[in-house]
This record gives C-alpha cells, structure tokens and sequence, in this order.
C-alpha cells in the first residue's frame, strides 16, 4: 500500500482472525484521538466508520511525507526526519495495538497483517468498489470519477445498518454520518473537501 498526494482512498483493516478491536466507548474515542495525531497532517478525512471489529476511512492524501521530531532518552531536543504517511499509518495501528493488548491482556496482532488502500481517483484505472443494496451486490461503472467516491462514501456509512447495529446510519455514534446530516460539529471530517467529490 503506497498511498500518492492528490489521490483518494478508501482505507481499511478488520480484527486478526474477525476478532473485535474496539471493546468500549473509550477505545472508539482514543482511535478517533490517533487517527487525528497520525492521519489528518497526511490527508484529509472525508469519511469515517469505526465498527466492532474493523474501521473504514475515505481520505484525500496531501502529503506523503512530512518532517517529524521525535524525542529520546539520549537527546535533551528533538531529532527531524522525513516520515511518510505509510509510515504514520503503521504506528497509529501499532500504539493503538499495544494499548487494547494492555487493556484486554492480549499478546500479538490486534489487526490483520494488511491494512488495504483502494484509489478511488486513481488516473491508471479506479479499483471497484462493490457495494450491497436491498441484499443484491452491485458495481457503480458510469461516471468513476464521481460514482466511486459516492459509491465509497454511501457504503461506510450504510456500514452500521447493514451490519444491524441501528435502524439509521445516523443512530450510529462512531461514524461520520450524524456530522454530514448536522446532528453533531464533528472535527475530524472536511466537508469542503468531500463535497468536491460526494453529494450528501
């Protein structure tokens, strides 16, 4: 996974073996909390879905590498370095592993081995997105540079419904649905951004 500026993606990763990654409401709001810290320098989040077992993000990369200072033991002051996004990606799911395995006393991976990224702009050709509806599995081919990020955007939200979590994709608290229909002022999301691509 190799995520370019300019483009669109939609990132996931799911519990090792379906396992469940968020155990209550705090472990929800301290992802939320690292995605903040480690994502939003890289991209804009134009869509979000934390689920019990898995999470989904629609982001806009604008960087892919961005200078960082990291402290030591050995340094009384910083040490920069370039640190690409991929890079931030890992560590968000690393500190956020190390932390539910403190909490729930696991040992090993919380997330599966490959978090995948799948353009949703990409100039080369757009990876599908295939998406459920009325029980009937369908791909949206007309219009890709729209459709995709619409289609993209749709199903993580429907995420919740579909998995019979609530009746409304707006019931759902740990997505960004109830901040596009104005219900919470959610920080997270640019919805300027996501408008040049979605309809809401």
């Amino acid at each position: 996974m190799i995520l370019e500026k300019g483009n669109l993606y939609h990132i996931y990763n799911q519990g090792n073996n379906q396992r469940k990654i968020f155990f209550k409401r705090d472990n929800y709001l301290f992802f939320l909390k690292k995605i903040n810290t480690h994502l939003k320098p890289y991209a804009d989040i134009l869509a979000w879905c934390l689920m019990p077992n898995h999470f989904h993000l629609m982001v806009l990369v604008r960087e892919e590498e961005i200078e960082v200072t990291t402290h030591t033991v050995t340094s009384s002051h910083g040490v920069s370095k370039k640190q690409t996004i991929n890079d931030s990606i890992g560590i968000l799911l690393r500190s956020y592993t190390r932390a539910i395995n403190k909490q729930e006393n696991f040992t090993g991976k919380l997330f599966r081995e490959k978090t995948k990224a799948e353009c949703l702009n990409c100039p080369n050709g757009v990876t599908h997105n295939f998406f459920i509806e009325k029980g009937v599995t369908s791909i949206n081919i007309q219009n890709s540079e729209k459709q995709y990020p619409q289609v993209c955007f749709n199903y993580i939200h429907q995420n919740p419904v579909e998995a019979t979590l609530v009746s409304a994709e707006t019931d759902y608290e740990f997505s960004s649905a109830k901040d596009y229909a104005g219900i919470r002022k959610g920080t997270l999301i640019n919805k300027k951004t996501a408008f040049e691509y979605i309809d809401y």
